[in-house]
């Protein structure tokens, strides 16, 4: 149904931007640029080169940034928003705010610009900018609304995925007008991607089309809608929602082994729990610990998977003795065991690295292989 739709647009579509908008003249922008991380400072260079190139174009650009937060033993350090620095050098006027609330920005602006933010311009500031807000969002609008979209195309597996410069809802996040966007189909998303490199993928891509909706007047009033990404197929778009630890939790009695490939490599680290033996006051106790794994890989068992039993998790070799525990590998069976076809579909991982809750980073696995041998 989804191609489907995407075939009867694609007719439509005429380039990322209005047609009409070449024409359009504005003031000289006095720009309040809201944001973060390496994806809105690759806006922020782009906007500061054209303010060079075009000074009539762009008056003067202000950026605001949250402040940095403590890190490290006892949260001496301060770790500063990248975009902070990258402002000093540009020579640009910086804010430093964690809410609007009570806040004017010192030089009215004519244009807000909000990129990897995390907070909503409010209305008072929108209305009193002639021309609004601008938003650039690494997702072909209306899928993938939401904070992450990046990680969520790589869960979901989205095979296409693009840019999108959106105006600024006073009320929303993503809920603009579509000013700009990737063509139809949109960027192929390379196999095996993380989200660094996707990143790296679409940054530069975000950035000129930045530049590219001010070179071409796009926000400028009358605004023309310029999405072509189907808004009526329900089960083409998903919510981007915040990464949380949840997406990290692993159950092992649910958890199939391509969806913990597949998280793994995009969310890094992974985490459980498991019964581990304990010492406390002299004697042996069995505690529930959180084990972090830092590392797995799929294994090729060596015997008949029914072999193995039917409790997901945790397990080593019942054949290694004791003496040689130390170069036995720590193997976890997943839930794809109940599968009919399993034994063509492998159901097996090996936990190359992991850590547990009070012990050395990366040393875990001696600690869990001990606790199975005596269980």
């Amino acid at each position: 149904m989804f191609t489907s739709l995407l075939q009867r647009q694609s007719c439509s579509i005429r380039s990322f931007y209005s047609s009409t908008a070449s024409h359009k003249t504005a003031d000289p922008l006095r720009v309040l640029f809201c944001g973060s991380d390496e994806f809105s400072i690759a806006s922020l260079r782009a906007l500061h080169a054209h303010k060079n190139q075009q000074p009539q174009s762009v008056a003067s650009i202000d950026v605001v940034h949250r402040p940095g937060k403590r890190t490290g033993r006892g949260l001496k350090k301060i770790r500063e928003v990248p975009i902070k620095h990258v402002a000093e050098e540009l020579e640009l006027r910086t804010h430093e705010i964690d809410t609007f609330t009570g806040w004017t920005p010192p030089c009215p602006p004519n244009l807000v610009v909000a990129v990897s933010f995390g907070l909503l311009v409010p209305p008072r500031i929108l209305n009193a900018a002639k021309y609004g807000g601008l938003n650039v969002h690494p997702s072909l609008l209306p899928d993938l609304r939401g904070p992450a979209p990046i990680h969520h195309t790589l869960l979901k597996q989205r095979e296409r995925t693009g840019i999108t410069v959106q105006t600024l809802h006073p009320k929303q996040f993503d809920q603009g007008m579509i000013l700009a966007q990737t063509p139809y189909p949109g960027l192929a998303v390379p196999d095996n991607s993380t989200p660094s490199q996707l990143l790296d993928m679409l940054t530069p891509v975000g950035a000129k089309m930045l530049v590219d909706v001010i070179k071409n007047g796009a926000y400028i009033p009358p605004l023309k809608k310029a999405g072509w990404y189907p808004s009526s197929d329900s089960d083409s778009l998903d919510h981007a929602e915040k990464i949380t630890k949840e997406h990290h939790r692993v159950d092992w009695k649910r958890s199939r082994i391509d969806d913990l490939l597949l998280r793994h490599r995009v969310l890094g680290d992974l985490w459980c729990t498991m019964p581990i033996e304990s010492v406390r006051d002299g004697q042996k106790v069995i505690v529930e610990k959180r084990v972090v794994i830092h590392g797995l890989e799929e294994h090729i068992p060596e015997r008949s998977l029914s072999e193995y039993g039917d409790n997901p998790g945790f397990f080593v070799e019942d054949t290694v003795p004791m003496q040689k525990l130390a170069s036995a590998d720590l193997l976890a069976l997943t839930s794809d065991f109940r599968d009919l076809e399993t034994e063509a579909r492998n159901a097996v991982l090996r936990i190359t690295s992991c850590t547990v809750d009070g012990g050395k980073k990366g040393q875990g696995r001696m600690e869990i292989l001990r606790s199975l041998k005596v269980g």
